[in-house]
């Protein structure tokens, strides 16, 4: 197995694939061009990404990328399958919350000032309108969106199937957002650590995940402080602020890297009740939750994927 690691989006990408190093580097070297056009498309950090200028011309039909449409016609299908939970609107609920600019910016200022949080309007999303013929989208007119995550998750999934083409095994994980083509040969699947939400050195338990994507949620990596209150990036769209949630971290896998990311966000949000629920909903998903305790609970299913415990 050979591995290749390079940051981007303000986060690790880490690729893995079988084979020998001469004949994948052109495939790893393929990824990295791909998640850095990626990263200037869907940045809302960046004026000129398509992102911005998708935001900007709110209210009228706007020209999309192939990328932009698949990935707005994802967001709406999740939008709709949680019932609001999972809501790409949420960028004004962000920025008030303080996530107005890079994490990596948020952490070299450390406090933020206070702000006032007002609750939010009932969400338009659903609204959104996709043009597949034209290749266009409506946005409303109060909507701003922020892809976030699910972006990542889906430029993870489109990254291994590039590298596919020089491999019949290989992962991509961007910032915990990964997706798994085949199988390491010998083995039944991919052997990742499901790390303590509290101390990242600690390794809670080893999942053995086959051929498909695995995503996790957690209010304790992107953290601040905004005046008195500590705030994450994990916003309940019901409320406009920072989720009140019952575990640490949520890691779902799915079939989709899309559906694995944004549902891994609605279950932490919507709690055990909603995973269950949507579990027995949507094919091929399974979860596992982390509570403050350190243990685990999640769908009945969810220690077939769990490769040894520590």
């Amino acid at each position: 197995m050979e591995f290749y690691e390079y940051q981007a989006m303000n986060t690790t990408i880490q690729v893995a694939a079988e084979g020998s190093r001469d004949k994948l580097v052109p495939g790893f070297q393929e990824v990295r061009r791909f998640t850095e056009d990626c990263e200037a498309r869907f940045s809302r950090f960046s004026e000129d990404s398509e992102l911005c200028q998708l935001n900007r011309r709110a209210g009228s039909w706007f020209q999309a990328s192939p990328e932009m449409m698949d990935l707005m016609g994802n967001a709406l299908e999740l939008y709709w399958l949680t019932d609001g939970l999972f809501d790409p609107s949420i960028l004004e609920a962000l920025q008030q919350a303080g996530y107005d600019r890079s994490m990596d910016e948020i952490k070299v200022l450390g406090q933020l000032p206070s702000a006032i949080v007002h609750q939010p309007a009932a969400s338009h999303f659903g609204q959104t309108r996709l043009d597949p013929t034209g290749s266009v989208i409506y946005l409303p007119a109060d909507v701003q969106v922020d892809f976030g995550g699910i972006a990542k998750g889906w430029i993870a999934e489109k990254a291994a199937q590039l590298l596919s083409d020089y491999t019949p095994a290989c992962a991509v994980s961007i910032g915990g957002d990964m997706f798994f083509r085949g199988t390491p040969n010998g083995e039944t699947g991919w052997q990742v650590s499901l790390e303590d939400p509290l101390d990242e050195q600690n390794v809670l338990t080893i999942l053995n995940p086959g051929p498909g994507a695995l995503a996790t949620s957690s209010v304790t990596r992107r953290r601040w402080s905004q005046g008195n209150q500590v705030r994450h990036h994990i916003i309940d769209p019901r409320t406009g602020t920072s989720a009140e949630v019952e575990w640490l971290s949520v890691t779902a896998g799915a079939l989709k890297a899309t559906t694995a990311e944004a549902l891994a966000k609605a279950i932490l949000i919507g709690g055990s009740e909603l995973g269950l629920q949507l579990a027995e909903q949507v094919p091929g998903l399974w979860f596992i939750a982390v509570h403050p305790d350190g243990t685990l609970s999640g769908t009945k299913n969810s220690m077939e994927f769990v490769y040894e415990p520590v």
